[in-house]
């Protein structure tokens, strides 16, 4: 059993293409190098490879057919490269055991193949910075190993080795390096393409998701209100697209939501208001937007100060404070918070501070409760080890 981990170093040149002498080898890594050429032919001849890791260099030319034979395959990174051309669809046909695919920063143009969803594995799709065109393919709803929870992938590769794989992820807009908990993380990454064409709903049955990030495209219409029921996400950029109509609702029930980018569209109305939406402060979040409205940006919606201060958000009325009542509450909040803790805190402890017989009779009930505690946990003690002299 072999791994050939030659990651971060300076190789240069092209990569050989004798492979066919080899076996055994489970994991190629000779990713962050300054490799160039091609793919070697020969490479899928390894036929125990579980993981191809050979991101941040400088190969190019198509994906070879060759890849076609490398069926255990689990991981294939090759972001961040020259690579151009389609996407293959044998990828989706003969890869079906892939965890991870990872061909983000490269140069393929085309559609999205929509038999990738047959990759029922898959937990990591990274296809970022291309030039790819078209729509969202509908049947990335059914991409199995993104519905379930995150607990339930276990680990990258199936050869049962003590081997962790590692790689950088991005997620909230930061550059993330996992390995052992790399197979719980489960991202869909289409962002900075020229995709179009509307976000499909079937996207919401991935309640697994915990990154997605389809930024920087030419999508257009609503966002749907069933995006509430991605209740696992803590991560959701939608900024640069060509979305309108209203922020869902339903998006307050993403409370494990922490980074939101919804920057430069044609959202208008009211900000929901609520659970994560409250933590929401960066103005940045919602830049782009000349229509929207309320908090925590400083301008007003129209129906602010009239007697129903109601709004109709993604289909659902729900009531909502002005900006000056929701500032009001927030001071009033803080100023019952503090009256409230000073008249514990003397309530409490005040009298032990200047009253001698009531702090004695604090103290002794201290001790008798010590006494107690100390008591029985010596009986239990006493009786366990009776047990095993007993054994």
């Amino acid at each position: 059993m072999a791994f050939l981990i030659f990651q971060k170093n300076l190789l240069s040149g092209e990569l050989p293409n004798c492979w066919n002498h080899s076996s055994c080898i489970f994991v190629i890594d000779f990713s962050n190098n300054n490799l160039s050429g091609s793919i070697p032919p020969s490479i899928c001849s390894l036929q125990f490879l579980e993981s191809l890791h050979l991101s941040n260099n400088s190969l190019l030319g198509e994906l070879p057919l060759s890849l076609k034979s490398c069926a255990r395959l689990n991981t294939l990174d090759l972001g961040q490269n020259g690579f151009t051309g389609k996407i293959p669809t044998w990828i989706g046909e003969s890869l079906l055991s892939l965890k991870i695919l990872r061909l983000r920063s490269n140069k393929f143009v085309g559609n999205i193949p929509p038999n990738l969803s047959r990759l029922n594995s898959l937990h990591i799709l990274d296809l970022a910075n291309n030039n790819l065109s078209e729509t969202i393919p509908s049947s990335f709803g059914n991409f199995t190993a993104m519905k379930v929870s995150k607990e339930m992938h276990g680990t990258i590769l199936e050869s049962g080795t003590s081997y962790h794989e590692n790689m950088q992820v991005i997620i909230k807009g930061i550059d993330i390096e996992y390995a052992i908990l790399l197979p719980l993380v489960i991202v869909m990454d289409l962002s900075n393409n020229n995709l179009s064409g509307t976000i499909p709903e079937e996207l919401t049955s991935l309640f697994g998701l915990m990154s997605l990030n389809l930024s920087g495209n030419h999508l257009t219409g609503k966002i749907t209100e069933r995006i509430g029921a991605l209740q696992q996400l803590e991560s959701l950029d939608l900024s640069r697209n060509n979305l309108f109509g209203k922020i869902p609702s339903s998006m307050i029930a993403l409370t494990f939501l922490s980074y939101l980018n919804l920057s430069y569209n044609n959202l208008s109305g009211r900000i929901p208001s609520g659970n994560q939406f409250q933590t929401f402060m960066d103005l940045s979040i919602y830049a782009g937007n000349p229509n929207l409205c309320g908090f925590p940006l400083t301008q007003k919606c129209k129906d602010d100060g009239t007697n129903q201060g109601s709004n109709i958000v993604g289909g659902d009325e729900q009531n909502y404070n002005t900006m000056d009542e929701e500032g009001f509450e927030i001071k009033w909040l803080n100023m019952s918070t503090g009256a409230g803790f000073a008249v514990g805190f003397w309530v409490v402890l005040g009298p032990l501070l200047f009253n001698n017989e009531w702090r004695g009779a604090y103290f002794k009930l201290i001790d008798q409760v010590y006494d107690i505690v100390y008591e029985v946990m010596s009986v239990i003690f006493t009786r366990f080890a009776e047990h095993n002299d007993i054994a």
